[in-house]
């Protein structure tokens, strides 16, 4: 696993992330409108696909390095209502990362007018398969903070 690359600007694109999703009538409540816990399942595709980004899958964290990202606090503050067949975006940031701690930082938007939809975070601790809060492997470590900007421990 090699660190992500600097943009010229010195701020790396690979800490953010984008991807795109098409509201489906299953997640829309009676009013019409989506659900509110959906909005953290899209939290959880951005996430899964800025990991991806980065070179890595949960997959690969938990079968092979015994390492697991537990959801310890989800925010979301909702500012406009999401409806059937909108196509959303969903933009994942890296907020931050400690030893056995991660933080995400998300925007829904809506792609026809760009309207703000809805903004949360999300915080994580890393656990082994028993629970146990263990630390975040090297290699990981290192992808995520060259992503943020931070020097490398």
């Amino acid at each position: 696993m090699t660190p992500p690359k600097t943009s010229e600007s010195g701020n790396n694109h690979l800490a953010r992330n984008e991807s795109r999703l098409r509201v489906r009538y299953a997640e829309t409540d009676q009013m019409g409108v989506v659900y509110h816990s959906n909005h953290f399942v899209w939290f959880e595709v951005g996430r899964v696909e800025l990991l991806r980004q980065l070179g890595f899958s949960y997959r690969d964290m938990e079968q092979i390095d015994d390492r697991f990202i537990a959801v310890v606090d989800a925010r979301c503050r909702y500012r406009a209502p999401a409806r059937y067949d909108d196509e959303i975006i969903v933009r994942t940031h890296l907020k931050n990362v400690r030893e056995s701690v991660i933080h995400f930082g998300y925007e829904l938007v809506r792609v026809g007018d760009g309207l703000l939809l809805a903004e949360g975070e999300t915080t994580h601790i890393v656990t082994n398969a028993k629970m146990e809060i263990a630390a975040l492997p090297d290699k990981y470590m290192k992808v995520f903070l060259s992503a943020i900007g931070r020097d490398v421990i």
